[in-house]
């Protein structure tokens, strides 16, 4: 049986509550040098880059000591080091902690913030300001919310007891309930359950339905309706997913006929928004989340205090205020 390779503790703090990066030199390789295959394994930064960053001790080993640009290749070595944050800008709206215990926090995620590290968006989200505020450098996810998506995500504060919390959510053990803004359609028959098959390609932005065995499924309630003038009128709309594709909920509203407002990439793609626009959000909203603590045993059943701007006052939204 092959033993598992023990991996060291990060000889660096993180930065903004962002990690550093974390190398292990491959077992086999014709590299004579760490520089070597960090130019290689880095050829989009440039070996400019690389060397600047050699240059600067910011290239350390286990034991927190700068390795040296000459310093000879050992496979299975760790080095670590800290990458160049993107220009990033802040999202003004506030993150609002609704739970916190020994064990997990729970968020209530403003729009446009990502849940994650991830492409442009480093410093900009919900897990690097939390561990940054609230000084949990191993602070995790549980799950995600899309950026564009509003509302309670479920992160853990102890590593080892990530899994279990991750579980929850693998195993469809906890109940979301979710909040959307769309047109009203008279003609839709609510309540009902959506049952579809969804796959969203690499490369692709929009998911699409597809024939075959239902891998998605969503119930759709309706909880409201307001005239807003010319407009017409708006619904509210109550989603409870069974599961838990890719833009499931934007998907299944879509093909209902009531996409749900704000969203650029249904029913039509458009254009990327600027960084720094945040008129007009997606009108949804993760509302509620409950579940058993699969640590204490504790029932938790939360709730967001957000109320969805298209709902509050159309035109102030429509007008991006």
């Amino acid at each position: 049986m092959r033993r598992k390779t023990r991996i060291p503790p990060s000889p660096l703090p993180q930065r903004e509550g962002v990690d550093p990066v974390r190398v292990r030199l491959p077992a086999e390789g014709s590299w004579a040098t760490v520089r070597e295959h960090l130019v290689e394994r880095l050829s989009g930064a440039g070996a400019g880059v690389v060397d600047g960053m050699f240059a600067a001790g910011q290239v350390v080993g286990a034991d927190g000591r700068a390795v040296a640009p000459d310093a000879a290749y050992a496979p299975g070595m760790f080095v670590w080091f800290h990458r160049e944050l993107p220009a990033e800008v802040r999202v003004p709206f506030p993150l609002e902690v609704v739970y916190r215990d020994e064990h997990i926090v729970v968020a209530d995620k403003p729009h446009f913030l990502a849940t994650t590290p991830r492409g442009g968006h480093v410093t900009q989200t919900a897990l690097a300001r939390l561990r940054h505020d609230l000084g949990l450098p191993a602070l995790g996810a549980a799950h995600r919310l899309d950026r564009l998506t509003a509302g309670l995500v479920l992160f853990t504060v102890r590593p080892e007891e990530r899994g279990a919390y991750q579980s929850l959510f693998r195993d469809r053990r906890v109940r979301k309930v979710y909040e959307a803004v769309a047109p009203y359609d008279p003609a839709l028959a609510l309540p009902l359950t959506v049952h579809s098959r969804i796959v969203k390609e690499r490369g692709v932005l929009a998911a699409r339905e597809v024939a075959g065995e239902p891998n998605a499924v969503t119930r759709v309630e309706p909880a409201d309706r307001a005239d807003v003038g010319a407009a017409g009128t708006l619904g509210r709309y109550r989603l409870v997913p069974a599961t838990g594709q890719t833009h499931q909920l934007r998907v299944h509203m879509n093909a209902l006929g009531v996409p749900i407002l704000g969203d650029p990439l249904y029913p039509v793609v458009t254009g990327p928004v600027p960084a720094g626009d945040f008129r007009r959000p997606l009108q949804l909203l993760a509302r509620e989340l409950e579940f058993t603590d699969p640590v204490t045993g504790l029932e938790h059943r939360f709730r967001s205090g957000r109320v969805l701007g298209a709902w509050a006052s159309y035109e102030r939204w429509a007008a991006g205020q």
